[in-house]
């Protein structure tokens, strides 16, 4: 975890000082600096700081929580995403308008629960795109519209602690912006309009990265997507629920579950979510022989490619037929 995280934090911080220190300056190099520093945010994302705020990076809570402030530093926010994650997804996985990462705009439609329009035909052709926008939102829009709505349904308590929790999401992002905007512009050779280009590459492959990674994990045809009854209620124990909703990939690509964060084990991360993802690979051959033992469903997709494109089918599926196909 420690090497990770050197590494993460490097491939995101260098790049961008190299920009502005003057180091690189032509336009090939200012664009090649933002894509290594967009694979390093969406490393940070993913392998460091998902651990930090499960509590699982450390057996020391400062720890955890000053690295589940990597977080901010890329331009997101550590208290929203624990409610959204820990709190609604963990606890509802798949479940309409209880899990976050389903609870998509208009023109997405990512559970068989939700009501379907005119554009969700062509949905499987465009979700790659909006994709590739979601950490933009991430860090404009979207902490805050998500901040006042789980303010509401009284996950946050106090106005005290709501006013203090803003000031505080607003200045992480001035300092985000900062680093990544306003000193390049500043310091470095290059235009306003050449900044601003590669600034929108840098968060275009991090949103794509986390996006493909964290979808292909629970929208897919194999997966359930449980209903609550009229009280919010959902039958069922939490485990099965889990081995229901979940689907692992590439289980065998050691250096890809390195780089991702080992989301690839992503049925062993909600049975477990208070375990470091070091240890799925050694506990993932134990939860499928007990699944197998019991005839419970365990769903894994040889590769991350194979995932993709049964991910890309469950979009068109939802974008156009009137129920989910039947489970192979």
């Amino acid at each position: 975890m420690i090497v990770k995280t050197v590494f993460m934090m490097s491939l995101y911080f260098i790049p961008v000082i190299l920009v502005v220190t003057g180091a690189v300056d032509q336009t090939w190099q200012l664009f090649a600096c933002f894509v290594l520093s967009g694979f390093g945010m969406a490393g940070i994302g993913m392998g460091v700081m998902h651990d930090a705020i499960h509590g699982t990076y450390s057996k020391n809570p400062l720890v955890n929580k000053l690295l589940g402030y990597t977080l901010n530093m890329v331009g997101a926010n550590a208290t929203v995403w624990r409610i959204q994650h820990n709190v609604l997804h963990h606890s509802f996985t798949n479940i309409s308008e209880g899990d976050d990462d389903i609870n998509a705009p208009f023109f997405l439609r990512f559970t068989p629960n939700a009501e379907k329009n005119a554009l969700h035909p062509y949905q499987h052709w465009y979700t790659w795109f909006f994709y590739g926008l979601s950490t933009i939102s991430w860090i404009t829009s979207k902490d805050f519209i998500r901040f006042n709505r789980y303010y509401g349904m009284g996950l946050i308590r106090g106005k005290n602690i709501y006013r203090k929790t803003i000031v505080k999401i607003v200045a992480w992002k001035l300092v985000y912006y900062a680093f990544t905007l306003g000193l390049p512009i500043a310091f470095s050779p290059f235009g306003i309009g050449e900044i601003l280009l590669a600034f929108f590459v840098l968060h275009f492959i991090t949103g794509l990265c986390i996006s493909l990674v964290f979808q292909t994990a629970h929208i897919m045809p194999d997966v359930d997507f449980p209903q609550a009854n009229e009280q919010g209620e959902v039958e069922g124990e939490r485990m099965l629920h889990q081995l229901a909703t979940t689907c692992n990939y590439s289980e065998k690509s050691r250096v890809f579950s390195w780089m991702i964060g080992g989301l690839n084990y992503q049925v062993e991360h909600h049975l477990f979510p208070d375990i470091c993802h070091v240890h799925y690979r050694k506990i993932a051959p134990i939860v499928k022989a007990t699944a197998a033992e019991f005839n419970i469903p365990y769903h894994s997709k040889k590769t991350f490619f194979s995932a993709l494109r049964a991910h890309f089918k469950m979009l068109y599926f939802l974008g156009n037929a009137e129920v989910v196909p039947v489970k192979a």
